[in-house]
């Protein structure tokens, strides 16, 4: 992290920069002219990890800026919420005097929500014994006297939950409220305004669409929900354990009737839509593939992108809506999916201010 480059006054020219550089990147796919969705310039992050320095009485947040090659002391941290700023001040006040929690501990990590809530995660290289529980619980006692707070002790092969490991996310999109549970240390769009965007573009992406929707890679139900909507029915595959289990909480919590998620990776999905494998787990959760109608197809996946047999069978689908935080893979599977599909909407979705990172989205339609 470059420290000296967030400065909110500098931040619209960066984004133009960003602007430039995707639109000359990806201008041999001929794709209309880009959408940008810019960020807050302060205050964006609802998530942040620090590491911890020890200097005799006195206890500091840092983080290493490439920049300076060095170690910088973070009193406060720009990028992260509001709600992480004023707990990082209250929580070092607390954790200086007491050795109890301050002894070995090396970081603390910080998830917030725009609904107000704040998970605190404390890393320890040692084990935590009945005196660092007492201490925990009293200091959650003080401070939820002015935050809706809550703590996680972590050490080696240990995790102590004060009462949960996860918040929910309350999210206005479109004049509608979803909520989303997000379980720490699982992944989770890191800026909230932005990510309510990005719904929101693809909202609007796959108006009037027909059939139903098939998302791959769909984490905890985050676009699939928020999808649903627009569809029939939605079918979403997900690998992690923690992510489908997030995902079916809040199926529920935001009463979606037309959605199913299955745990599945994108390799063995493809596998199973091609006929090559028979899962048991499909049939154990009563999926039939063939009674899906599915002529849209969402996918989100990781930095790496998709490999080309699951890039062959997206090929597959009228429309295909793609989100990616990497740039450089997304124009390696474009290269693909060019081949039988038009890009009819592409955007920038500025997630990572005064960072290189790009998030990017595409819908691209069969060529008639």
């Amino acid at each position: 992290m470059n420290l000296a480059a967030m400065d909110p006054k500098a931040y619209e020219a960066q984004l133009l920069e960003k602007q430039q550089q995707l639109s000359q990147a990806f201008a041999e796919f001929n794709a209309p002219k880009l959408e940008v969705f810019a960020s807050e310039p302060a205050n964006y992050r609802m998530r942040a990890e620090f590491r911890v320095w020890h200097d005799g009485d006195d206890l500091y947040y840092y983080m290493f800026d490439q920049a300076l090659q060095q170690k910088v002391r973070c009193e406060q941290y720009l990028p992260a919420s509001t709600l992480i700023n004023e707990v990082m001040l209250a929580l070092m006040t607390e954790l200086r005097p007491n050795h109890a929690l301050r002894h070995k501990l090396f970081q603390v990590d910080f998830l917030s929500t725009l609904s107000g809530e704040i998970l605190v995660s404390l890393l320890y290289h040692r084990q935590l014994d009945n005196t660092w529980l007492e201490q925990a619980q009293a200091l959650k006692l003080r401070l939820s006297e002015q935050f809706n707070i809550n703590f996680i002790g972590r050490a080696r092969k240990q995790k102590i939950d004060l009462d949960k490991d996860f918040v929910v996310e309350s999210i206005n999109v479109n004049g509608q409220q979803y909520q989303y549970k997000q379980i720490e240390n699982s992944f989770t769009q890191p800026n909230a305004n932005v990510a309510t965007k990005m719904l929101e573009w693809a909202i609007d992406a796959t108006q009037n669409s027909t059939g139903d929707l098939l998302e791959l890679y769909c984490g905890n139900g985050n676009f699939s929900i928020a999808l649903a909507q627009n569809f029939e029915r939605v079918l979403a595959t997900e690998l992690a354990k923690p992510s489908v289990d997030a995902a079916q909480y809040n199926i529920a919590i935001n009463n979606i009737d037309n959605l199913q998620i299955i745990r599945m990776s994108a390799e063995d999905f493809t596998d199973a839509m091609a006929g090559k494998r028979e899962f048991r787990r499909l049939k154990d959760q009563g999926v039939d593939l063939t009674s899906y109608n599915c002529n849209t197809i969402f996918v989100d996946p990781p930095r790496s992108g998709m490999d080309d047999d699951t890039c062959k069978m997206v090929q597959g689908y009228e429309r295909i809506i793609y989100i990616s935080c990497n740039p450089d893979t997304l124009k390696q599977n474009l290269e693909i999916l060019s081949k039988t599909h038009d890009i009819t909407r592409f955007a920038l979705f500025d997630q990572f201010p005064y960072t290189h990172h790009m998030e990017a989205g595409v819908l691209l339609e069969r060529r008639k």
